[in-house]
């Protein structure tokens, strides 16, 4: 029970100190987890509330299932367009807010499922498909194509248009024709101002709520929606029910997609960040138990009218700085948000929308990681082009083009390192024992022609039948120049693998040996050959692995 219900586990090992420190972070962490909930909901193209309500679900779900003792769960920011982009295509034109949160839900519910089913497949190293180039590139196109989502919002206006470049000339066209409303742009930039410079130079002071405060006070001191300035308003007031999300069976496809997008960016952040915190606790990270933790998370919320959501990097630094030492952490977080919903649902009524879009573009600007675009043109140029490529499909084709992009980019990627293997030709350097690399020492090279071919095969961990069609006739034409080829190292499951292929018809049964020195040993008792002088040492180069090669006298 403790395997499959962590949370029961955490109940049974609890120590009473920790309590006061688990109530405190609780506190701390409900300061950012209302105004980005709220935030994070209308990136997605849902009700502020139904951030909420995903924030108070998403934490209890997880606080059961997921293996973490600190890693905090929630809307993100990262997910945020892609929900948006896999919903509102479905929506009618009138932009029916009820069917928005039923789409919504069902995605989270469709995520919720797929993880559960890997969870238990132990399928986590899925979260791999998307190499850390790739990842790279599409977080800093989707940082861009929050910020220039948000632009209008942030100056009081909307605009009509789909796609980065046209809701940036969208954008651009509704400044130069006066539609910006200079109280909310005051609002929104002044915003922006607060929580970098707070984050910049007060780490430990929650930036966000800081501003919150100073936005609502700002609305009732200059009468801001006088001005033209858009609020939050009164939310709902009360606990949604359990609700199964109603969706038509056309819809059922499109949603699928979407999910598997969400599932995947999720599992490869949750991995990361639950990684980098357990590192600093000492915990094991368990791959797929964090998959049915983040399962249960989203089926929790998708019940309750909520969204998909994530692990959260800066939640989760926050609760770690505030002294969170179990999960309790996120359960004291539901259950104040649980009370203010139900108690003061009029507590944000005077929050200004670019007050929000605020909070949006600041979590935006954190997921650009621009020192590591330039690492990467430092360091390797094929991984900066992966890069570059995944961050023009999502600034061009879109945020769920953008990740299939992303995910087809890594796993080519990948075959490409494996297709072109690095490959070279060994050789006897003086003054070094073993044998060397012709690249790094090419003294070691000499003219005449080999008799014998040793491939260097320890990094060879498997022979298909189309590799085994090609070393069949790479040896037979070597036999007919009379030269031998000659394995060494070659693991036993990958000779046995030759065996049942019949390749030691033409491939001598004794020419396989441990090491390469032993195969040099029996090439020289049969030739009598000797290496004359360290750079009349002769090499060979075959096409897997790595090769050495010596030749008989004369």
């Amino acid at each position: 029970m403790f395997r499959w219900v962590p949370g029961l586990q955490a109940v049974s090992t609890y120590r009473r100190q920790w309590l006061v420190k688990d109530i405190v972070a609780g506190v701390v962490l409900t300061t950012l987890l209302v105004p980005q909930g709220m935030a994070y909901a209308e990136l997605a193209g849902l009700p502020p509330i139904t951030g909420l309500y995903t924030s108070i679900l998403c934490l209890l779900g997880y606080a059961v299932f997921g293996p973490s003792r600190i890693l905090v769960l929630g809307p993100d920011s990262s997910l945020g367009p892609m929900i948006a982009a896999t919903i509102l295509p479905l929506i009618a034109a009138n932009g029916d807010a009820k069917r928005a949160v039923a789409l919504a839900s069902m995605l989270a519910i469709m995520v919720a499922a797929i993880m559960l089913v890997a969870g238990v497949a132990k399928l986590g190293f899925i979260a791999d498909l998307i190499s850390k180039p790739t990842m790279i590139g599409y977080l800093n196109g989707l940082a861009l194509t929050i910020l220039v989502g948000q632009l209008p919002k942030l100056f009081g206006f909307k605009v009509d248009a789909e796609g980065l470049i046209a809701e940036f000339i969208a954008f651009v066209k509704g400044l130069a024709n006066g539609e910006a409303v200079a109280a909310a742009a005051a609002v929104g930039i002044a915003g922006i101002v607060v929580i970098v410079v707070l984050g910049r130079w007060l780490p430990k002071v929650p930036a966000v709520l800081v501003m919150v405060v100073l936005a609502i006070a700002s609305t009732s001191i200059f009468h801001l929606a006088d001005h033209g300035v858009s609020l939050v308003g009164v939310l709902p007031e009360g606990f949604p029910p359990l609700t199964i999300p109603h969706v038509g069976l056309s819809d059922l496809g499109p949603l699928f997609a979407g999910a598997l997008g969400i599932a995947l960016v999720s599992l490869a952040d949750t991995i990361s960040t639950a990684s980098a915190f357990a590192a600093r606790t000492g915990q094991e990270i368990n791959g797929s138990g964090e998959m049915i933790g983040i399962g249960a998370a989203n089926l929790a919320a998708g019940l309750f009218q909520g969204f998909p959501v994530s692990t959260s990097g800066s939640r989760t630094a926050v609760a770690e700085r505030a002294g969170a030492k179990t999960q309790l952490t996120g359960v004291v977080g539901a259950a104040l948000i649980i009370l203010m919903i139900v108690l003061v649902p009029g507590l944000f009524r005077n929050l200004p929308q670019p007050a929000l879009a605020a909070v949006v573009i600041t979590a935006s600007l954190s997921l650009a990681d621009i020192p590591g675009t330039v690492r990467l043109w430092r360091q390797r140029k094929a991984e900066f082009g992966l890069s570059v490529a995944a961050f023009l499909g999502v600034a061009l084709l879109g945020v769920l083009p953008g990740i299939a992009i992303a995910v087809g980019l890594s796993i080519l990627n990948v075959f490409r390192r494996a297709w072109w293997p690095y490959d070279t030709e060994l050789g006897r350097v003086e003054g070094l024992e073993g044998y060397h690399d012709v690249h790094s020492y090419p003294e070691a090279r000499a003219d005449p022609p080999p008799t014998w071919i040793v491939i260097a095969a320890e990094p060879m961990t498997d022979v298909d039948t189309t590799a085994s069609d090609v070393l069949e006739e790479l040896d037979e034409a070597l036999n007919a120049a009379d030269i031998s080829l000659v394995f060494a190292e070659l693991k036993d499951p990958v000779r046995r693998k030759i065996e049942r292929y019949g390749l030691t018809r033409t491939i001598n049964p004794r020419h396989f040996f441990p090491t390469v020195e032993t195969a040099v040993a029996a090439f020289r008792e049969q030739t009598g050959a000797e290496w004359a002088a360290p750079s009349e040492a002769t090499t060979s180069q075959a096409t897997t692995g790595q090769t050495a090669a010596g030749t008989a006298p004369g």
